[in-house]
């Protein structure tokens, strides 16, 4: 499952993060790592960006980028 279809209210686990060069080096400078707990609070009306609390902080990320994070369910 990747962070993309995530429902709204649900914490999840990142098993693994895609993607390759500096894709991969933005999503993990937002602190988004494997072993990382992201809790989903919002998607805006069109469904993109979505906003997720990580690490303590509120982030959003664009649709693109939440399918290249692999998670599981806590």
């Amino acid at each position: 499952m990747t962070l993309k279809e995530v429902k709204i209210g649900d914490s999840v686990i990142v098993k693994k993060l895609h993607g390759e060069g500096a894709v991969k080096r933005r999503i993990m400078d937002m602190g988004i790592t494997k072993g990382t707990e992201i809790y989903v609070r919002k998607v805006a009306p069109l469904g993109d960006p979505i906003e997720i609390t990580v690490r303590g902080y509120e982030l959003s990320v664009r649709k693109a980028d939440a399918e290249m994070v692999e998670v599981e369910a806590v």
